[in-house]
């Protein structure tokens, strides 16, 4: 981590240190900590050094797993005792009080999400709370360490196993003629109509193989492709496009793959395959704009430039614009699947060396479908390294 923004930071904020206090998982205290817990942490950096405060039942884990120069437990801090006087909540947050005296802390800084209660507490305890709107630690963040790299390309290889379980599916499945119960053009995989639903669940199933979690995916066919985040339901059928989103979570380490391509099982429509066409070739356009020192708005204004000689409408042309391409061009993945830097036309902000971001064009219009195409790449001095390894095709025989 980049330990001088930090202490610039906390040298220009007038404060003695930064504290989370976080119930699950926080991507900015576990980047500071390496070290969450499901009932409650706090970890607090100061230009010294990091300490993390937790229970008696996560000391263990939080000793040998934690990063934090200092681990401490609020027993320590006289927990029972002060739950007799102010009951449990409040006891917590006397014990957070102490634990800030003990590191000779008098004012902290805090994200912006930090818990109301627990600030007003330390108020009355005579700690200054500084509620931070821009945090240093998203954007010390967005540039990726080597083994950041490292930890988001393993994910994305276990998202292209999970593609290729879609794609062996769509390639397996045969389309219902409408002789039985089934109706015509519908895909048919074992006998049975082949659904968002159940593809999403193979998916799942590959992704868990890999030691990859996955709280949802977007297998959205026809109209439900025209919704840039619907996340699909119901039977998938031929000629019509299947934009498949998928977003998993390492298990180990936390960080997120992103990919997404566009299927039609037969023959797609005249204008799909126009679209699909042009959405290629807004997508390689972005590519190629992607270079350090470039800012997020080129990379977009890059995929914007295509669609826009082609006459298509775009959020840059038309604000209002509720069909062609309707969102930004991408945005920073790691510990989050959103993060920063994003990929639009108001981040004037250049790119830096070792920043991951996703590049994912698009166009939808419920006449024609839902038509993406995504990698995931990091930024490097001259042009981009990929992450993803997958190619891109669309049409599934």
């Amino acid at each position: 981590m980049d330990r001088s923004k930090l202490a610039s930071f906390l040298a220009g904020s007038g404060t003695d240190g930064y504290l989370f206090d976080t119930v699950g998982f926080d991507a900015n205290q576990y980047y500071l900590t390496d070290f969450t817990a499901p009932d409650g942490v706090v970890s607090l950096h100061t230009p010294e050094d990091d300490h993390v405060l937790t229970t008696t039942l996560e000391y263990g884990r939080a000793e040998s797993e934690s990063s934090a120069d200092t681990v401490a437990i609020r027993a320590d801090y006289g927990e029972r005792d002060l739950r007799g006087e102010y009951g449990k909540d409040e006891a917590i947050n006397r014990v957070i009080g102490r634990f800030l005296a003990d590191h000779d802390v008098d004012a902290v800084s805090v994200p912006a999400e930090f818990p109301v209660g627990t600030a007003d507490s330390l108020r009355d305890q005579g700690v200054d709370v500084d509620p931070v709107t821009a945090d240093v630690f998203d954007e010390i963040r967005a540039v990726k360490r080597d083994e950041e790299v490292e930890r988001i390309r393993a994910v994305q290889a276990a998202n292209e196993e999970a593609m290729a379980t879609v794609e062996r599916l769509l390639r397996e499945a045969t389309v219902a003629d409408g002789s039985g119960d089934v109706a015509a053009g519908t895909l048919v995989h074992d006998g049975e109509p082949l659904t968002s639903e159940r593809v999403k669940t193979e998916v799942e199933v590959t992704l868990l193989r890999e030691r990859c979690g996955l709280d949802e995916a977007i297998v959205a066919c026809g109209a439900d492709g025209t919704e840039p985040h619907n996340r699909g339901s119901g039977p998938l059928v031929a000629g019509e496009p299947i934009v498949v989103d998928i977003f998993p979570k390492s298990k180990e380490t936390r960080y997120y793959g992103d990919m997404t391509r566009t299927f039609v099982k037969g023959q797609p429509g005249d204008r799909a395959r126009e679209w699909y066409d042009l959405t290629r070739e807004a997508f390689e356009a972005a590519l190629d704009a992607v270079q350090a020192g470039a800012t997020g708005a080129d990379v977009h204004a890059a995929a914007c430039d295509v669609y826009e000689d082609a006459g298509l409408p775009t959020l840059r042309s038309d604000p209002d614009a509720e069909t062609g391409f309707i969102h930004s061009t991408g945005h920073g993945v790691g510990l989050e699947i959103h993060e920063d830097p994003r990929l639009d036309m108001h981040n004037d902000d250049p790119l830096q060396v070792g920043q991951v971001i996703t590049v994912e064009p698009g166009l939808y219009d419920p006449e024609v479908g839902g038509i993406r195409i995504e990698d995931l790449v990091v930024v490097a001095e001259e042009g981009y390294e990929n992450l993803t390894d997958y190619p891109v095709e669309f049409v599934v025989e």
